[in-house]
């Protein structure tokens, strides 16, 4: 079992930043692929981005590439979520996602955090 905590999430103005944390209890995060999902509100929840388990490659989403950035520390068993150019429309409950293989599809991960809002005001 592996247990992700969200944090970092709140309230920022459009163009601004916000840096949001996933740390990991249970299992070393290491041993998985990690991503960022997002869900506004009425809408499904989508991927926002992914890292690899080792050599750190990342992928991203159209909407958010050139302006988030994905990162992990394995050693804090933590992930981040550099989010700058915030604009209204990344407002979300984010959530993180591990996984044994790099997906873009909710349905093929494992575990996830509660999530964390992020609100973007313009």
């Amino acid at each position: 079992q592996v247990q992700l905590v969200e944090s970092g999430g709140g309230l920022v103005q459009a163009g601004g930043s916000l840096r949001l944390s996933c740390t990991a209890s249970g299992r070393t995060l290491s041993n998985y692929y990690m991503s960022w999902f997002r869900q506004a509100p009425g809408k499904e929840r989508e991927f926002v981005g992914g890292i690899s388990k080792s050599l750190g490659s990342t992928y991203y989403a159209d909407s958010v590439k050139g302006r988030f950035t994905i990162s992990r520390d394995n050693a804090k068993n933590t992930v981040y979520l550099q989010m700058n150019s915030l604009k209204p429309d990344d407002t979300a409950v984010y959530y993180c996602a591990a996984n044994r293989v790099l997906s873009t599809s909710q349905s093929h991960y494992d575990y996830w955090g509660q999530g964390t809002q992020v609100t973007v005001s313009s």
